[in-house]
């Protein structure tokens, strides 16, 4: 019993534990992959449009939030100017918002500025969408108006003439997202009340007047069907112009919290399985009671959830981050799944680092540990990649991949290190090994020397009778002697040890004749 509960059993245990914490953080943070590919390109969409830079695509906006909130201020028109200025924000807001639920939705469209591919100023549009080629769609174009200070104002500027030639040429009208319900209210109230003023001129015979209530009513009923609800208000507007670093944090924010909501519950999940199949072979084999697992598996499926999470939040806003970025090498390690490691092993590496300074460890089992599981992640990063491209189904494949890419790489590494502790072998040992494989080389020379030797005898005794043979050949050939053909050929399968079957044509033609079986 004793025995059982030496302190070397119970460390060897307690290591065991940890490995399999460890490895179970990995495949939750693997499961990430494809989450934290989704929401962290939809980050990238909103680093772009703060400072106008998409690095990923090599292409320079024509404006961005940064610049915009750059732009001047006249002191005596100071409302108007930013009302404009934040219009202009409100295009770019709208460009990233909507790409980056887009990208979440897996929809391979794109919505652009029109300014930004070389259709500055267009008179009809300001966004355009394209599809996955980057071509323009057809009839995609829309508009987006923020004015007025109130739904009631902006109706009345949108009903204007000087915004008819939008709805001559049937454009999408965006408008806040916050005017959009109060707009449609009053749309709907204006249309009701034009059909009754035009019910009434007509049952008073006063036809032109009911015809010019019509073209408003026509107007109106236009207005309604072309009305879209943008994703950007009047507030958001205003301070993508003022704050644009506020606004683009709390955007990718959002973002981020989202991935975060989604992986939490496949991390429960996973979290939660993992410990169930453990706590359950515990039990049966008697180390633990029923009721210990089951408050063990409550807390490893928070445990999950929680771990998951941060993975998904913090590998969103580094995946985002490391896309954009000006370094093509790191645009490419954001293709795998470096950025949910990262936040895994800053955790990893943290409980290693509290195991020395509390006196657990010493410093080699330290770096040994960090050595463990920096390249496990490392290679648990590239793994969950290729897990979810052989495995296509989302958390499954990365989780797989993840899992084994760290198995096989801390084995891998853990028998390195096993293999450079058994090279400190005894000086007296090293020499004796070293004197026994100088011992073995000399041999194998020996042995190569005179196979070499026997190999040379061979050939010289069989190349001469080739070359006598193949002589007679090539001479029977060019006079037409099958005889001497037949002898000169006879003359290598007697060398090789085998004896002719017949010696010249006629006694070829006498065997083909006759019922003996022919042996080649």
């Amino acid at each position: 019993m004793g025995k059982l509960n030496s302190p070397k059993k119970k460390n060897d245990t307690r290591k065991k534990d940890e490995k399999a914490k460890t490895l179970a953080n990995v495949g939750i943070a693997s499961a990430a992959t494809e989450v934290v590919q989704r929401y962290g390109s939809a980050v990238k969409e909103h680093l772009v449009i703060y400072d106008g830079q998409d690095n990923e695509a090599g292409k320079t906006l024509k404006k961005s939030l940064k610049s915009i909130s750059k732009q001047k201020i006249n002191p005596d028109y100071e409302y108007q100017n930013l009302k404009q200025q934040a219009g202009f924000a409100a295009e770019v807001k709208e460009t990233a918002r909507e790409n980056a639920e887009r990208i979440i939705n897996g929809d391979k469209t794109r919505i652009t500025r029109t300014d930004d591919i070389g259709r500055v100023n267009d008179p009809l549009f300001d966004h355009i969408e394209l599809d996955s080629k980057g071509k323009v769609i057809a009839g995609s174009g829309s508009q987006m108006k923020f004015v007025g200070k109130n739904p009631k104002e902006a109706l009345n500027k949108l009903a204007s003439k000087k915004f008819e030639k939008y709805l001559d040429a049937d454009v999408e009208i965006e408008v806040p997202s916050n005017y959009y319900d109060g707009i449609k209210t009053e749309t709907q109230a204006k249309i009701k009340d034009l059909q009754q003023q035009v019910k009434t001129l007509k049952s008073q015979g006063n036809n032109e007047a009911a015809k010019q209530c019509q073209d408003k009513l026509e107007k109106y009923k236009k207005i309604d069907k072309k009305l879209q609800k943008s994703k950007t208000s009047t507030n958001d507007a205003m301070e993508a112009r003022k704050a644009p670093e506020v606004s683009t944090v709390k955007d990718i924010a959002k973002i981020s919290h989202k991935a975060g909501l989604e992986q939490a519950k496949w991390g429960a999940g996973i979290g939660g399985g993992l410990s169930l199949v453990k706590n359950v072979v515990s039990v049966a084999k008697g180390d633990i009671e029923p009721d210990e697992a089951a408050i063990s598996v409550v807390k490893d499926t928070g445990t999950g959830a929680v771990v998951s999470y941060s993975n998904a939040f913090a590998g969103s806003v580094i995946k985002g981050g490391m896309q954009n970025a000006k370094n093509g090498t790191i645009r490419a390690l954001a293709k795998t799944n470096i950025a949910a490691t990262i936040v895994t092993a800053t955790v990893e590496t943290g409980k290693t680092l509290g195991k020395y300074i509390k006196g657990e460890i010493d410093g080699v089992e330290c770096l040994t540990e960090l050595g463990e599981k920096g390249t496990g992640m490392l290679s648990s990063a590239m793994f969950a990649v290729v897990g979810q491209a052989v495995i296509p189904i989302p958390v499954i494949g990365g989780m797989i991949g993840g899992m084994v890419g760290y198995a096989l790489s801390s084995a891998c590494y853990n028998e390195l290190v096993s293999a450079l502790q058994e090279a400190k072998l005894a000086r007296e040992e090293r020499i004796r090994i070293e004197k026994e494989c100088e011992e073995a080389i000399a041999m194998i020379r020996q042995y190569r020397l005179e196979m070499e030797q026997l190999v040379s005898k061979y050939l010289v005794d069989h190349i001469e009778t080739f070359h006598i043979a193949f002589d007679g050949i090539k001479d029977a050939l060019e006079i037409g002697d099958i005889d001497e053909f037949i002898t000169s050929t006879n003359k290598i399968t007697r060398k090789l040890g085998k004896t002719p079957p017949f010696e010249t044509f006629n006694e070829f033609d006498t065997l083909m004749a006759s019922n003996m079986a022919i042996k080649l």
